[in-house]
C-alpha cells in the first residue's frame, strides 16, 4: 500500500470570485464537468486543489496554506509578474536557508501559495 497524491483542501468565500483568480489569472482548468453548490476543484499539471464554500471567512483570520513545487521557478515568477499578479510583500522570489528558491501569493481569502524549486 501506497499514497499516491494529495488534493489539499482551502476555503473560499466567492465561488465565483475564487474561479476567476485560478482559472483566469493562474491558469488553472475545472476538474470535469459537475459544478458542486459550495465546493470547487481545479487542476493544472500535476496540480489539483479543492475548496470548500465558508461565507463568513475573515481573510485577515485565515491562515489556509499550500506549498507547490515547481520545476523552473524563474519562469513562474517571471509569468506572474509579466500576468500582474500580486506577489506577496514578505514572498519575493529568494533561494532560503534550506536551499529552495521560493515566492509566495495570496488569493483572494488570504490562502497563501508559496512556490518552490530545490537546487
Amino acid at each position: 500500500m501506497k499514497l499516491t497524491t494529495i488534493h489539499p483542501k482551502l476555503p473560499m468565500r466567492d465561488k465565483a470570485v475564487t474561479s476567476d483568480f485560478y482559472l483566469g489569472q493562474l491558469g488553472f482548468s475545472l476538474c470535469g464537468t459537475a459544478d458542486y453548490e459550495g465546493y470547487l476543484m481545479i487542476k493544472k499539471h500535476q496540480i489539483e486543489i479543492h475548496f470548500f464554500e465558508f461565507k463568513e471567512l475573515l481573510p485577515e483570520e485565515n491562515y489556509g496554506m499550500i506549498y507547490i513545487r515547481t520545476d523552473d521557478i524563474d519562469q513562474l515568477y517571471h509569468s506572474f509578474l509579466v500576468r500582474n499578479i500580486t506577489i506577496h510583500p514578505n514572498g519575493k522570489l529568494e533561494t532560503k536557508p534550506w536551499g529552495q528558491r521560493e515566492f509566495s501569493i495570496l488569493d483572494p481569502d488570504s490562502n497563501l501559495l508559496t512556490f518552490g524549486q530545490g537546487e
